[in-house]
């Protein structure tokens, strides 16, 4: 019997596999998908996002340093730089490959396969086939494991979707640009030295290019066709009763989510992952929940106060300007998510 099962392997599966292991346990992670895999995803690392892929043993990802945070509506706009220490624009692809990689070079088993029906008693959990101590399900934002288990609430009307592609042209900067319009925002990440994602979060469902048709200065910006297609996710919103359900922990996107709105969605689910296997490691499972609370108490006050703000067109409009009047708040709620 193993110690750690895995069920999913993408940025969070692979960090809870890479930790168990540098813990000292057997960790063996089930992956329907070979790697490297592509999502939706903004594809911008805050600094506590590149800190957790250090102490992961990842020195070096091929990407763009990110210097700050900048939003934009039309002419106004608002930045702030991060303190201390950089983020990184990384295409979700190298991402995963650094992690993969490091996972194998630890011995972690990756297995080919979907998860399934998950059993477990006082002592085991069985999934896969696979016996093992514990179950991290790490298996994204509409996680299998999470339903099967009960351990969902019920979805909310006029959720936000999200959709991203890529342009081939050299970055006209080194901050992630937020651009803002009533019905949602464009995030522009630098993620190499002539490569660009854009990424469209809104509630409204339409095609990309007439999302992006909202934004007409950053469509100036983004000459020639793209280079990727677009991918999508969502509804972003998931709403989980409880994070821990016997012998099994959930981290990353499948122990609830809010929004991709401040961009935290790697760093959170390398935190999460870190955190659960170290409460495992140290035979304290029941402290898992308070130590996710923990880790995203800051990202769930901002993030919902932003989305609150953005709900209605009216104040989306404000958002910006008060930003622009106010660089040391602006500054402030950037430093208290970095």
């Amino acid at each position: 019997m193993i110690d750690v099962l895995v069920a999913g392997g993408g940025p969070a599966g692979l960090a809870a596999a890479i930790h168990a292991a540098l813990a000292g346990l057997e960790a063996v992670v089930v992956e329907p998908r070979a790697a490297p895999v592509d999502k939706a995803c903004g594809e911008g690392l805050m600094p506590s996002g590149v800190t957790a892929l250090r102490a992961l043993g990842i020195e070096e990802v091929t990407g763009r340093e990110l210097r700050g945070i900048r939003y934009v509506d039309g002419t106004t706009h608002a930045e702030a730089p991060f303190r201390g220490r950089g983020g990184l624009g990384v295409r979700r692809t190298t991402l995963h490959s650094a992690l993969h990689e490091r996972a194998l070079g630890l011995g972690v088993r990756v297995l080919e396969g979907k998860v399934g029906e998950v059993r477990q008693n006082a002592d085991t959990v069985t999934a896969a086939g696979t016996a093992a101590r514990w179950l991290i399900a790490a298996d994204g934002l509409h996680s299998p494991v999470r339903r099967g288990l009960g351990l969902e609430l019920p979805g909310r009307p006029h959720g936000r979707y999200g959709l991203r592609r890529h342009y081939r042209v050299e970055p006209w900067t080194d901050f992630v640009e937020v651009h803002w319009s009533p019905h949602g925002e464009a995030y522009v990440t630098p993620v190499g030295d002539d490569l660009v994602g854009v990424a469209i979060l809104s509630r409204s469902r339409r095609g990309y290019d007439d999302h992006l048709a909202a934004f007409p200065a950053l469509t100036a910006s983004l000459p020639g066709p793209a280079t990727t297609a677009v991918r999508g996710a969502g509804p972003l919103r998931q709403r989980v009763r409880r994070r821990v359900a016997g012998r099994v922990l959930l981290v990353g996107d499948a122990a609830g989510y809010l929004d991709a709105l401040t961009g935290e969605g790697v760093a959170l689910a390398l935190a999460t992952a870190g955190a659960a296997v170290r409460c495992l490691a140290a035979g304290r499972p029941d402290a898992y929940e308070r130590a996710w609370a923990r880790l995203t108490r800051r990202h769930r006050l901002l993030t919902g106060a932003l989305l609150a703000a953005a709900h209605r067109p009216a104040t989306a409009r404000l958002i910006v300007p008060a930003a622009s009047r106010m660089p040391p708040l602006f500054s402030a709620a950037v430093h208290a998510l970095q």
